[in-house]
């Protein structure tokens, strides 16, 4: 449909560029005001989107912990073990030479002897500003300074830290396969339905074991621990873009008032008689809404 201004009206419009400017100034500001609707209600959607990320994120996290602290409380329940049963009884190292001859494998012996995990429970490496920004989170720093820190950090640095964390995870428990099996076949000779094996060595197996045991689940409360963490940047990040986008949909709103209010002026001024002046005014709101949608969406 083609919008036309009646006759009687262009006349009081000066006949200079000015004056059809003025004449176009109801249908443009319609079209402004649909448009700045449409980026209103298009940066609304991105910030809820954005929300319903972060409560996702936030329930990875959540998992993460949950793991963390489960392994660190099966970590403190065999140390406790441990020590009760080094301050009950003597113990010594644990002597191959008086196994059983079913234990043919001596790997077990050996890691137990050390002690310890395989070196690839070591926790992941992160860039700096990643460290920074966990830091902070972990120290409680106010909203402003974490949000400072995370604007250095991009979404792909994330997603690297993540998954270099999560194959950390499946290279341990890979690591940790072949002294699970040895240890556990260690066990099914030493354990205590086994006959004709000394009290002071299953107990020297089993005080190891446990001390092992203990460290293995403190090497991977540390792998969770360092996934939690980044998810936790995520989740923030992701906060901080929905209200970035939350808050450009009210201005982009106010803008859109603003325009709504230029072609109200413009209708009235079809019953007015000083309609030049009230169509200047209809430019002028215009003008200003069309000015601060563009700062809005070039600087917030």
């Amino acid at each position: 449909m083609k919008t036309e201004i009646p006759e009687n009206l262009k006349a009081d419009l000066p006949p200079t560029g000015w004056g059809r400017i003025l004449g176009m100034t109801p249908v443009v500001m319609t079209v402004i005001a649909t448009a700045l609707a449409g980026l209103a209600s298009s940066e609304m959607t991105r910030a809820q989107y954005d929300r319903s990320l972060a409560a996702q994120l936030q329930s990875k996290a959540g998992d993460q912990w949950g793991l963390f602290q489960a392994k660190k409380l099966r970590s403190a329940f065999q140390k406790t073990a441990f020590d009760l049963l080094a301050s009950s009884f003597e113990l010594h190292p644990l002597d191959a030479s008086a196994l059983p001859a079913a234990a043919e494998d001596r790997t077990a012996v050996e890691l137990l002897q050390h002690g310890g995990s395989p070196e690839s429970a070591a926790a992941p490496a992160t860039d700096g500003e990643i460290k920074a920004a966990i830091g902070a989170v972990e120290a409680s720093s106010p909203d402003s300074e974490i949000a400072g820190l995370l604007a250095h950090v991009d979404d792909a640095s994330l997603d690297r830290a993540l998954r270099a964390a999560e194959d950390q995870v499946q290279a341990l428990d890979a690591a940790d396969q072949p002294a699970e099996r040895a240890i556990a076949q260690l066990d099914s000779v030493l354990g205590p339905a086994q006959k004709g094996v000394e009290a002071s060595l299953r107990r020297d197996f089993t005080a190891l074991r446990l001390r092992r045991e203990s460290q293995r689940y403190d090497s991977e409360a540390r792998l969770n621990q360092a996934i939690a963490n980044i998810y936790e940047l995520q989740v923030r990040k992701a906060n901080i873009s929905a209200e970035r986008h939350h808050v450009r949909s009210q201005r982009f709103f106010y803008g859109m008032l603003g325009a709504q209010m230029a072609v109200i002026i413009s209708a009235l001024s079809i019953a007015a008689r000083q309609r030049n002046l009230l169509w200047s005014l209809a430019a002028a709101a215009g003008l200003g809404a069309v000015s601060f949608a563009v700062y809005v969406y070039l600087s917030v």
